[in-house]
């Protein structure tokens, strides 16, 4: 595959002088070129500028992002918070009225608890959590259920905390005895211990596993391990952790409360503010589109659908508003279909000349730079080892699924201008290095020759 790709990188240095139809037999000479989508285009006319298969219908992965969040952040604003907020009402009740805030910590719930206290807040009648800002859909369509264990595809919905994962902490015990497992901060977790110390070992060699012979929350600790290991992994149930860590807010201040929470919708009247946690929509847009965050993506484009429709959070709003603001575009969306707002599912399907429609259109609008700074530049987030070459000049978002790689966003060639891309790679063959490498030599040339 390298001499493949030395022979690649040798006939586009030509790219500026032959005609498209030598560039498409040079990228099939790769791989298949049906497995292959790329679209370039000027960002001041629109022209194109060179193309392959730009209307076959390919995975996106998390290019999606630039799409979503583009216009999540167009209907939230640019001056949106996240804000958690709790309440008191006349009768002694606490209401605690969620907004499914990505960033929400323990430490937050806390300092909650902690404001209460010094407001004189000590036994409280009841205590109601208003978690009505989002339905009850807690992961993507077409995400893979094999995935449960995954700690980039946490769930994710009202009940968002911690980033949605625990923390397994290992420690091995004496030579070829069981470690210790233990569940940091507590979660009802069962780990069938089958791991066995062995102090001999360079590294350790552990698995965790769903066991779905048992009951929900059994999983299967395998192999061998030498030293302490700490493995993260999402949260089973997300209003259930929630809880527990309300729990310890609460008894951390000394709060007599011992009632459990009931659901509830804010009263509109007779409650008054207690304090409230806020984060800001900048900071959840570097996380998507600079570190590829689903949990805030997901998040993201849902609250941006509940604003839109003015009614509880639901991916079908999300859609919804999505088609809206591609709308105001005239950006036509019959060759695509999305249907999450990270780019997960392998169930998203999109063309390239689709992207760069969309891409140029984005650059028109009046904030474009501002967004722009939120998509990496060489060195940053998903970029952080990648396409250093380009330096300054480029601004892009990867996208990696299995048997999926992609790259989407806006390079400055040598001559000063400037080009909205696009290049999908659907193809199980081709190692996820050797794509990325192709990616990196296409735009290579668009930089050096256009």
């Amino acid at each position: 595959m390298r001499k493949i790709i030395s022979l690649f990188v040798a006939l586009f240095l030509t790219l500026s002088s032959v005609q498209a139809e030598n560039v498409t037999k040079t990228i099939s000479s790769l791989i298949n070129k049906d497995a292959v989508s790329v679209s370039v285009k000027d960002v001041s006319t629109g022209k194109e500028v060179y193309s392959l298969n730009k209307k076959s219908p390919m995975i996106p992965a998390s290019t999606l992002k630039l799409v979503t969040s583009s216009a999540s952040l167009n209907t939230l604003g640019a001056d949106y918070e996240f804000s958690t907020k709790l309440y008191k009402s006349v009768n002694n009740d606490l209401y605690l009225k969620l907004c499914a805030d990505p960033f929400l910590t323990s430490s937050d719930l806390k300092q909650l608890m902690s404001d209460a206290k010094d407001k004189n807040i000590f036994e409280p009648k009841n205590f109601y959590i208003d978690s009505s800002i989002f339905d009850n859909v807690e992961w993507g369509e077409g995400w893979q259920w094999d995935d449960e264990m995954n700690p980039l595809m946490p769930k994710f919905g009202a009940y968002n905390l911690d980033g949605n994962l625990i923390k397994i902490e290992i420690t091995p015990g004496m030579q070829n005895m069981p470690p210790s497992i233990l569940v940091k901060p507590f979660y009802p977790l069962t780990f069938m211990n089958l791991i066995t110390t062995d102090i001999t070992l360079d590294k350790n060699n552990i698995s965790i596993v769903k066991d779905t012979n048992f009951s929900q929350n059994v999983y299967d600790a395998k192999g061998e391990i030498a030293k302490l290991e700490n493995i993260k992994m999402p949260v089973p149930n997300l209003q259930r952790y929630f809880k527990l860590r309300l729990d310890d807010a609460i008894r951390g201040q000394k709060i007599e409360y011992y009632k459990g929470y009931q659901s509830a919708v804010l009263p509109t009247k007779n409650v008054y503010l207690v304090s409230s946690i806020t984060h800001e929509i900048s900071d959840a847009m570097n996380s998507i589109l600079k570190t590829s965050n689903n949990l805030i993506a997901e998040t993201v484009f849902k609250l941006a659908g509940a604003k839109w429709a003015e009614e509880k959070g639901s991916i079908a709003n999300s859609l919804e508003m999505l088609k809206f603001y591609l709308g105001t575009m005239d950006i036509p969306t019959d060759d695509i279909k999305i249907v999450d707002g990270s780019g997960v599912s392998k169930n998203n399907i999109m063309t390239s000349d689709f992207m760069t429609d969309f891409l140029v259109a984005i650059s028109k609008k009046d904030n474009f730079e501002d967004f722009k700074e939120y998509i990496p530049a060489p060195g940053e987030g998903t970029l952080k080892n990648r396409m250093l070459y380009f330096k300054n000049n480029l601004r892009a978002k990867t996208g990696t699924l299995s048997d999926t790689s992609a790259i989407a966003g806006y390079i400055t060639s040598r001559k000063g201008n400037t080009y909205a891309f696009d290049i999908m790679i659907n193809d199980a063959k081709t190692s996820s290095s050797d794509k990325k490498n192709i990616e990196e030599q296409i735009l290579r040339q668009i930089y050096a020759n256009y």
